[in-house]
């Protein structure tokens, strides 16, 4: 089972038992599948998950139980006996004694032992101030959905499950979104088109243990209109059949999948990439069991060389950034999120603390304008804001700053991207940037990957990048940052010249910006070391230093150099003299700031040499 799904949801017990009804096919001696999640306050969890390993083991079920300060959501198999043993173990404690738990049944057992985990959260969302055991959307049963389908009732299906579930199957003219991991959800809401905050949306996912915290997300997002289907695709299939669906249903076993019977179907899966594999890929000449499939052959065999395939990328890169995807006016919808720190203040005086660069002035005028959502709502002056409460900006027709499109590919494998992103180019949305970032423009090339910056650069700064392409390589790479093993050179032309050829700063660096947004040196800060070498002294007073950073704080090496006195050529935000401006991205027909990431040493796979990148030098060094 995978850790981030379950298979349905828990509702209301009519009777303190496990449904005794089995198909004619199977005898007592097969196997009972049994599903459920539960959000409710739970304590104790390691003794709960001592407790619940020895009577699993005892009991000889297999399967995945996650336990979390908001629940429990398990999938387990073994004989009827054992199974019913377990649900009334479960069923002991007052917060899970309504859970019903969804059945199926199989000639063998589909899990290969018992994982007992502790989790955060038991479905992974990330977002704070989601409790569905609180609040959640409005539920709709399968047979008032199929009603509304067969009558043809003006509603959008969207589809709340990964691409390659609902590539077996999904809702006849279903809403899908292009996801490879629910974490994802909240950004792909956020480029849904702004008309359909108002229409009646009913979301759905295999159990509904996803669409718990879906919707109140998208509730919280101004979305009006939204209904979760109870129990998912499952209990629609048990209650009403296949009508208005198409295809097959991704679970979460050994099955692989399953039909609207709810029956095992002949679907396998690729053990290299993990994508299901209908019984037509499966006979394809590129399906090897174990090595590779359709989905996955050209990565491990690309059909075209290496140096080809990068080639060819970047010429449909330099084709597609061209007009700049954000330079036409759109709507824009910027998330402003409410920390513990702003609980209980109204409004007004939130977003006037929380933002100081718009004057109080400018938020009245935006929230009396009705520009400002609050719980799905335009919100009001004087309206309390509380802690995990998301307020959306919408920011009308909205034509972003130009920026610099000249992207570079330098590397590429099925895990990695290697670029020498230019500047002025933001990394990934945040103020006026949305569209006109690295990490868009590439996805217009990329667009099946999902592309994360393994480090931080800023918009301003420009030289080589890591983006991984898989969540395997984005936790290898981000381990090796995390523990400072890879090493990075930077090349810096600064104003003014340093009494040594060499010398090393380690004054620390704030933890929180400043409120203009600006990292400064704090005694009490993180601790910071940077080495410095002196290349080249100019005749104008400047000087270019090669700057190596041992630890990574945000602006290390620009506050490192304006702390001795050396403010970076062009930088806009640490001035010369020690003044300091509001952060901001520079006008790509500014002068630049001369700061650039020259050299990146990381290992690429365990136990090999590690491999560096080196990018072209910019004019100014």
């Amino acid at each position: 089972m995978n850790a981030d799904v379950a298979t349905t949801t828990s509702q209301p017990a009519a009777a303190p038992s496990v449904n005794s009804r089995v198909p004619a096919k199977y005898g007592p001696d097969e196997i009972l599948n049994i599903s459920c999640y539960k959000f409710a306050a739970l304590d104790n969890l390691p003794a709960r998950k001592a407790r619940l390993l020895k009577l699993c083991q005892t009991l000889r079920l297999k399967g995945t139980i996650l336990l979390s300060p908001e629940g429990i959501n398990f999938f387990v198999a073994g004989l009827r006996h054992a199974v019913e043993a377990l649900i009334s173990e479960l069923r002991a404690e007052p917060a899970l004694a309504d859970i019903m738990p969804k059945e199926s049944f199989s000639d063998h057992q589909p899990f290969s032992k018992m994982l007992i985990k502790i989790k955060k959260e038991i479905i992974a969302f990330g977002v704070e101030g989601i409790a569905p055991h609180e609040y959640t959307s409005r539920k709709i049963k399968p047979v008032d959905l199929k009603q509304w389908l067969d009558e043809g009732k003006p509603v959008t299906l969207l589809d709340t499950r990964n691409d390659y579930e609902y590539d077996l199957g999904t809702f006849t003219n279903a809403k899908t979104l292009p996801i490879r991991h629910f974490r994802t959800f909240p950004e792909a809401v956020r480029n849904l088109p702004g008309e359909m905050k108002d229409q009646p949306i009913v979301m759905f996912c295999t159990g509904g243990i996803r669409c718990e915290k879906a919707g109140p997300f998208m509730e919280k997002e101004g979305f009006k209109n939204v209904y979760q289907l109870d129990g998912g695709i499952l209990k629609y299939f048990e209650e009403v059949g296949g009508d208005h669906y198409d295809g097959e249903c991704f679970v979460f076993d050994k099955r692989v999948a399953v039909d609207p019977k709810l029956q095992e179907t002949t679907t396998t899966q690729c053990y290299a990439c993990l994508m299901p594999l209908t019984e037509e890929e499966q006979a394809s000449s590129l399906y090897s069991p174990g090595e590779s499939c359709p989905h996955c052959y050209e990565k491990k065999h690309p059909k075209i060389a290496p140096e080809e395939l990068l080639k060819k990328h970047q010429q449909q890169l330099r084709d597609r950034v061209r007009p700049l995807p954000g330079s036409q006016p759109y709507v824009n919808h910027r998330p402003v999120n409410v920390s513990q720190t702003y609980d209980g203040l109204n409004v007004l005086d939130f977003v006037s603390a929380r933002h100081p660069q718009i004057t109080r002035d400018e938020w009245q005028s935006i929230i009396q304008q009705g520009n400002l959502l609050l719980r799905g709502a335009a919100a009001t002056l004087d309206q309390t804001v509380r802690a995990g409460d998301r307020l959306i900006r919408i920011m009308p027709e909205l034509a972003e700053p130009d920026v610099n499109p000249d992207i570079e590919l330098i590397y590429e494998d099925p895990h990695l991207l290697v670029v020498n992103k230019p500047a002025p180019l933001p990394v990934h949305s945040c103020g006026r940037f949305h569209k006109n970032t690295l990490v868009h423009l590439l996805k217009l090339v990329y667009v099946a990957d999902t592309l994360r910056p393994a480090h931080r650069l800023d918009a301003n700064t420009s030289g080589v990048m890591i983006l991984t392409r898989d969540r395997v390589a984005a936790a290898f790479v981000q381990t090796q940052f995390e523990r400072g093993e890879v090493e990075k050179t930077y090349l810096a032309r600064v104003q003014g010249t340093p009494t040594s050829d060499e010398f090393t700063v380690d004054a620390a660096i704030s933890a929180e910006p400043s409120p203009g947004g600006l990292r400064v040196v704090d005694e009490n800060g993180l601790p910071s070391r940077t080495d410095f070498t002196v290349v080249k002294r100019f005749d104008d007073g400047t000087t270019l230093i090669e700057c190596r950073p041992l630890t990574g704080r945000t602006n290390q090496i620009r506050v490192h150099l304006w702390h001795l006195g050396l403010p970076i050529v062009g930088d806009p935000s640490y001035l010369p003299g020690g003044q300091m401006a509001e952060t901001q991205t520079l006008d790509v027909n500014s002068p630049p700031m001369c700061l650039h990431a020259w050299k990146l040493k990381l290992q690429m796979t365990a136990g090999e040499d590690a491999k560096t990148w080196e990018t072209s030098l910019p004019g100014w060094a």
